[in-house]
């Protein structure tokens, strides 16, 4: 019964987001039983991802509403439901693995449950699912000093604006980045590195998971992750909720692409970088910055850029000394425009796997 308890969540998991794929090890089993008492296991696969009252689920379940809303808010609490305030009554739903279950273990990650994520991110299942899924899920977009001053950038690829227009800030702790210092295979750059907004932000403030930061504040963060060379990816909608600032060493979306022969083919991005091999002096710092492997050095001393796994980043751009390097646009038939919102994002990530 237990066995199948957790598979069941797992197919259910697995039609959210960018997936939660079976794998032969069974470790995503081991991964669910260690967030989950059989309890609220058999809870979460009563509920979907819409939002719903505590009224509403006790009726729908034939369930005591006082004591199902003592069980929806413990659950919230650690990180197994997402809930919403506001109104006469919270709401609550079923959330995906990432971002969600996953992610909302900040507060409670340990060794044992970060080695099962090393575990499961090691799976070629997981690849498959990150790569699939990378460009709908998350989209690159340019460090700010790399585009050059002439050039117009939609509001939302620039990383600044999307901060002005968030309305509330809250700043969280990279679960990447934290899951791997848990196994010791931490990278040292920047940890706060997370945006949240609107209710998501709000969630990350009740569980006391983040915090409210101004928008300077939130300006600087931006400039720190630039020079810790990490990759600024807000989710794949034009008003977000969530930006990150992601490294290739700890990121399980980057991690994942980085291993894909074709990594542009993959991401949700309107640039790519350009080398001038006639100002290129050899110095080897892009190579430190790019975090898919995308420039090597040739026989004769000097940088050369594949393009089929540049992503469009800028990182390389912005410490070249010699200003060789250079961001483009792709032309007008590459570009995209991402979903609206959201709720368009989650709709464009299941026509993109196939599931509507």
């Amino acid at each position: 019964m237990s066995q199948d308890l957790y598979r069941r969540i797992q197919r259910q998991l697995d039609q959210y987001s960018i997936g939660f794929p079976a794998t032969d090890s069974g470790v995503e089993l081991e991964i669910l039983r260690r967030l989950f008492p059989e309890k609220d296991a058999e809870l979460f696969n009563q509920l979907s991802p819409r939002l719903e009252t505590p009224a509403q689920i006790a009726q729908r379940l034939g369930r005591e509403e006082r004591e199902l809303a003592r069980q929806l808010d413990d659950m919230s609490e650690r990180g197994l439901l997402f809930r919403k305030r506001g109104g006469d009554a919270p709401r609550y739903a079923a959330i995906p693995f990432i971002h969600g279950l996953f992610e909302f273990q900040l507060k409670n990650l340990d060794p044992v449950l970060a080695g099962l994520m090393e575990r499961y991110a090691h799976e070629k299942n997981f690849d498959q699912a990150m790569q699939t899924s990378a460009g709908a899920f998350l989209r690159t977009i340019p460090v700010r000093r790399a585009v050059p001053v002439e050039h117009h950038v939609a509001a939302y690829e620039d990383a600044a604006q999307i901060l002005r227009s968030a309305g509330q800030i809250v700043l969280a702790q990279c679960i990447c980045r934290k899951q791997k210092q848990t196994v010791g295979q931490g990278c040292g750059k920047l940890s706060e590195a997370c945006f949240m907004f609107g209710s998501m932000g709000q969630y990350y403030l009740d569980r006391g998971m983040g915090r409210l930061i101004s928008l300077e504040e939130g300006l600087e963060v931006l400039a720190r992750a630039a020079e810790d060379g990490l990759v600024t990816q807000p989710g794949t909608a034009q008003n977000p909720a969530g930006m990150c600032n992601c490294c290739g060493d700890c990121c399980g979306v980057l991690i994942s692409l980085k291993k894909h022969p074709r990594p542009a083919s993959l991401v949700f991005s309107n640039h790519y970088a350009q080398i001038d091999r006639d100002l290129c002096t050899g110095c080897q710092v892009c190579l430190q910055r790019c975090q898919m492997d995308a420039i090597a050095m040739d026989d004769d001393g000097l940088a050369s850029l594949d393009p089929q796994r540049c992503i469009g980043c800028g990182l390389c751009v912005t410490t070249c000394p010699g200003e060789a390097i250079s961001l483009m646009d792709k032309p007008a038939g590459q570009r995209q425009d991402p979903p609206q919102t959201s709720a368009d994002q989650m709709r464009y990530m299941a026509t993109r796997r196939g599931l509507l």
